[in-house]
């Protein structure tokens, strides 16, 4: 499985995409395409069947800087002990998750089980120039797209310890983070990739009896269209985004990590 993983992030090939919306695509810089392998290497170093949680694409905080779904630099090294040289960046959706693994009993024996990956592998920002600027919803995920910190504010660049480093500095666009359906525009272009992506993902030999779907109204609303269309899972299970529940939920936590986890014990 880590060798299939690593080729199907490996050959991610973005769309084209609607004039003022740029590709949030860390697997092209080749440092981060070695951590995703030392990270699949570790974790799904197996043939065993796992079963799949979507979210709903890359954001420029977690799984855009490290390549792994979820996953913040800080997640990466200490909860998964694989190093790097990001700063130790964290963002709220990455703190719930791993929160949640660590109740489901670490990440070794959730990754035994499960495999986080998105409905569309790739994620977006609006042009620091120009674009769309979507009207932050609590729609999909029930997070405004306004409520990260900018870019210019949050360092998410290596840490320059060498001059091959200096070279490989893994930089993130300088926009706000879009979903893929925030702008009608966008997701006609994205549409035909996220379902080949999807047939590409099932096509790895997860468990499709049962999928969860991690985002929303919105992010469920639209795979189960297309479920509805291709037939990938049996049952699609929804549960809130962690972002959402941290922002608006926190002091309700442990309650949403329960329903997660009992949501992955029936799915599972």
């Amino acid at each position: 499985m880590a060798d299939k993983l690593t080729g199907f992030y490996g050959s991610l090939k973005p769309p084209h995409l609607p004039k003022g919306i740029e590709i949030l695509f860390p697997q092209k810089d080749e440092q981060v395409r070695e951590l995703s392998k030392k990270f699949f290497t570790k974790y799904f170093d197996d043939h065993k069947q796992r079963s799949l949680m979507l979210g709903i694409n890359p954001g420029r905080f977690g799984a855009g800087i490290t390549g792994v779904n979820f996953t913040a630099p800080k997640q990466l090294k200490h909860a998964c002990g694989i190093d790097h040289h990001f700063k130790l960046s964290s963002e709220l959706s990455a703190e719930f998750i791993y929160d949640m693994i660590d109740e489901y009993g670490g990440p070794e024996k959730f990754y035994q089980d499960w495999f986080i990956g998105a409905v569309c592998p790739l994620g977006f920002v609006t042009s620091s120039t120009s674009g769309p600027t979507p009207k932050p919803s609590k729609g999909g995920d029930g997070t405004p797209r306004s409520t990260q910190p900018s870019a210019r504010k949050q360092d998410i660049r290596l840490n320059p310890a060498s001059s091959a480093q200096k070279e490989a500095i893994h930089k993130t666009p300088a926009g706000k983070n879009i979903n893929y359906y925030d702008d009608k525009k966008l997701l006609e272009a994205v549409t035909p990739f996220i379902v080949d992506c999807t047939n590409r993902q099932v096509a790895l030999g997860f468990n499709t009896e049962r999928c969860i779907c991690i985002g929303g109204e919105k992010n469920f609303k639209f795979l189960s269209g297309l479920n509805n269309k291709y037939k990938w899972f049996g049952e699609i299970i929804p549960l809130p985004h962690p972002r959402f529940i941290l922002q608006y939920r926190r002091k309700q936590k442990d309650k949403y990590i329960h329903q997660y986890l009992s949501a992955l014990r029936f799915a599972g």
